[in-house]
């Protein structure tokens, strides 16, 4: 085939030029791979994914559809031994399309054969991360995917694992491609109903003072359901003051998200403080003032922080009270 003619089967149509430069992101840019091994990008929309791939005599064009399968809807590994035996050599693919056939298969060995999986979970765990950088949004998407699953099967298990995991997903829930941002959020919030918020709590206060505010709030709305995952007796174990601490910084950030997750939290420690006042009905009674929430937070905060969160908390219980 003539190089003109080559030119003209991938030639990119004015349609798709105008989908590329639409300033709404919903449209990621898939690569084709021409027969002098240089890439090119057009413009398709989510799904289906379309590779073209050269031969000896010029190039053909192979559809390559990536389908983002739902968990519920995933079937059985079909040889399980074969097919944990090559798993590790097809994440590590250069071909993106075995790549993303393989995370389906980790996700397969998490629903159905999870104990298979137990002694290779740290290097599987390690190409997950290594496929949530790529590029290519199909296999971003999938590998995101695969992290939900894994957090619902291996639980605390993946606690050892999970500091790469976890900074890659905050940055995928923060960025600017939906359909990924979305994913990643879904990902999130399985991984803070799986995972014991004792483990994962140390884990996502080290986010909350990033640089960037947009890994803060996502980080913020993790900590405030893992927190609420505690429960009355979980929040006096861990510590009520560490807790209003981390609230009270949260209160005064940047994005809204944070802000309203930190409010949630307060809600959260002011209804344990008063149960437990209530609990200790005897010691109350002699020092009702001591023990109230205000003198709790203005011996635990600054004058300026206690004043902020005393304004919120106090707020929302009128809010509460007066009804809609």
């Amino acid at each position: 085939m003539s190089d003109n003619a080559l030119s003209d089967l991938i030639k990119i149509p004015e349609s798709h030029k105008q989908i590329e430069n639409s300033p709404k992101g919903a449209f990621h840019k898939p690569q084709i791979e021409h027969n002098d091994g240089k890439l090119q990008e057009i413009t398709k929309s989510v799904c289906p994914l379309v590779e073209i791939s050269p031969n000896g005599n010029g190039a053909e064009a192979a559809s390559a559809e990536v389908e983002y399968i739902e968990s519920e809807n995933l079937d059985d590994v079909e040889d399980p031994n074969t097919s944990l035996e090559i798993l590790i050599a097809e994440l590590e693919s250069k071909d993106w399309v075995v790549v993303c056939g393989a995370l389906n298969n980790v996700r397969r060995f998490s629903l159905f054969h999870k104990e298979l999986l137990s002694d290779m979970l740290g290097n599987v765990v390690s190409l997950v991360v290594k496929s949530l950088k790529n590029p290519r949004s199909a296999v971003c998407k999938t590998a995101v995917m695969t992290s939900a699953d894994i957090f619902k099967a291996y639980n605390d298990r993946i606690i050892d694992s999970l500091d790469p995991l976890l900074v890659q997903l905050l940055l995928k829930s923060s960025q600017d491609k939906r359909f990924v941002c979305e994913a990643a959020e879904k990902t999130l919030i399985a991984m803070t109903t799986w995972v014991s918020p004792v483990l994962l709590l140390p884990k996502l206060q080290t986010y909350l003072k990033h640089k960037n505010p947009r890994i803060r709030a996502k980080a913020s709305m993790c900590f405030c359901r893992s927190v609420l995952r505690l429960g009355f007796d979980g929040v006096e174990t861990y510590g009520i003051d560490k807790l209003i601490h981390v609230a009270a910084l949260q209160l005064s950030d940047q994005l809204p998200e944070s802000r309203e997750a930190a409010r949630t939290l307060l809600l959260e420690l002011q209804s344990v403080h008063e149960k437990s006042q209530i609990s200790s009905a005897a010691t109350r009674s002699e020092n009702q003032d001591q023990n109230s929430w205000e003198k709790f937070c203005q011996s635990n905060l600054s004058p300026l922080s206690a004043q902020s969160v005393l304004r919120v908390t106090s707020v929302a219980r009128e809010g509460l009270a007066t009804g809609p």
